[in-house]
């Protein structure tokens, strides 16, 4: 395990970053890339290389990677396929421990010169102890190292976590990071790494088990070169940390797209799910269900449950929303069941017997009637009841403000964020979308910054909390 963790240092923490392609032409992309990691407050070195020469934001730009006056530890190439071969001759001499492959053209012509080269690129690297991510990739991002994803010039970074995602898609890749810092999935690591030449799937997921920091990994994979060796690694990782992968290219057309894209060699979608299911991982289909499955895991973590408790009608309206979100949570495998006689009672006495759903969906729409803090009394019942492993709370803050008050909305949003904090047990918050849009994104924000999962639909709440109860009821 420290050995693969010392292997891995130069990529994820490098102590210097040589960008080859790199010119005064800001808009090329290897320009994009020193300034994104300029932007992102990269504190190591870098250094732009172009056979043009002259400067870019205040660096000066090396004609080539052997007159970089320093050791470079990892390298960018932002390069045209031909010269390749000779930029990896360079790497030698400057003794670069991993190089990242921009460049596009290969494997995934379909053409035999492409496969040619990528195999004159591994057994050059191999003889010199270089790893290649690439190529074809966006390669790496990390937050904690302050590596932005891409050739970006706005050096974009979330915050530091530990969720860590390898991906064949660099556009998948660019766009779960973004959705990450909108969500706050905090990652640890991510890879973008195209057609996986010498460093794949397997070595990425095996790296990302050993990583203290990561605690959850996702993945996009569109196929494999070698389904054998994916299959038990992802067996043994998921032993260790929760797997949860999304199969790109499970139709015909999605496949020959994948060839095209990656050169995957792509299995039809049964054969991967069956794998997938025998290895332990979790399957998700598409970036919907990717970034709420990673989202729970990483707010939930080993969390095991089943008995659910939903509460709906804050303001008014419970009733029908009670009712669906049965039908929501029952669908997946979760369990509501009644609450205990000693709850039932102490809702009654609270709410009256009027009006309100008092056993499990839960609807506290007559709470606002009798007294100002009868709401939370009556959520806290529900939260401290044994029966109960987990809350599930509808806030639709279109009814919320049509019947109460900004300022109603604040307090008793205080009161779930110190919920959230004071129990061990899950408290999940459902902000269907709506005409109060502004308000909502801003209230999402928020509780997503308490480690609150928030989710726009019960569907997929429900959906992601049944899948963290599946893995861990695995264990």
């Amino acid at each position: 395990m420290a050995v693969l963790l010392e292997e891995f240092h130069p990529i994820f923490y490098p102590r210097s970053i040589a960008v080859v392609g790199a010119s005064a032409n800001e808009g090329k992309a290897g320009s994009k890339w020193v300034r994104g990691l300029l932007a992102a407050g990269f504190e190591g070195r870098v250094y732009p290389v172009s056979s043009g020469g002259g400067t870019l934001s205040g660096l000066e730009i090396y004609p080539n990677l052997r007159a970089v006056p320093d050791e470079v530890d990892y390298v960018v190439a932002s390069v045209p396929r031909q010269s390749v071969l000779a930029l990896l001759d360079d790497c030698a001499v400057k003794r670069v421990q991993a190089i990242q492959f921009f460049t596009a053209g290969f494997s995934e012509t379909g053409t035999a010169d492409g496969r040619k080269m990528e195999a004159q690129m591994v057994k050059k690297a191999r003889q010199n102890g270089i790893r290649i991510i690439g190529p074809n990739c966006i390669g790496v991002y990390c937050p904690e190292s302050r590596l932005p994803l891409g050739p970006s010039p706005l050096g974009k970074l979330g915050t530091s976590g530990s969720v860590g995602f390898i991906s064949q898609s660099g556009g998948i890749a660019a766009k779960l990071a973004e959705i990450g810092i909108a969500r706050h999935i905090n990652f640890s690591k991510v890879v973008s790494f195209g057609n996986g030449i010498d460093l794949d799937a397997s070595d990425f997921l095996q790296y990302l088990a050993a990583d203290p920091k990561t605690s959850v990994i996702g993945a996009y994979l569109e196929g494999t070169r070698d389904g054998h060796r994916l299959f038990h690694t992802i067996k043994g990782v998921a032993k260790a940390k929760p797997v949860i992968v999304w199969k790109g290219g499970r139709t015909e057309v999605g496949a020959q797209a994948a060839t095209s894209h990656t050169g995957s060699l792509a299995s039809s979608a049964a054969v991967w799910a069956a794998m997938l299911t025998q290895a332990g991982a979790i399957e998700v289909h598409g970036l919907e269900e990717l970034s709420d499955a990673l989202l729970i895991f990483q707010a939930l973590g080993r969390w095991k449950g089943n008995n659910v408790a939903v509460i709906g009608g804050l303001a008014d309206g419970g009733g029908g929303i009670s009712v669906s979100a049965s039908d929501s949570c029952t669908e997946m495998g979760l369990d509501m069941p009644p609450l205990s006689h000693q709850t039932g009672e102490a809702l009654t006495r609270l709410l009256g017997e009027v009006g309100s759903i008092l056993r499990n969906p839960v609807d506290v729409s007559q709470a606002p009637n009798r007294d100002p803090t009868a709401l939370s009394q009556a959520i806290q019942l529900v939260m401290e009841d044994p029966v109960i492993e987990a809350m599930i709370v509808q806030e639709d803050l279109d009814t919320f403000l049509s019947y109460s008050s900004s300022a109603e909305l604040e307090r008793v949003n205080d009161f779930f964020v110190r919920l959230g904090h004071a129990h061990s047990k899950p408290l999940i918050i459902v902000l269907p979308p709506g005409s109060a849009e502004p308000e909502r994104l801003s209230l999402e924000q928020r509780l997503l910054q308490a480690s609150i999962p928030t989710f726009p639909t019960m569907e997929r709440a429900a959906k992601a909390l049944a899948r963290i109860n599946g893995y861990n009821g695995r264990s």
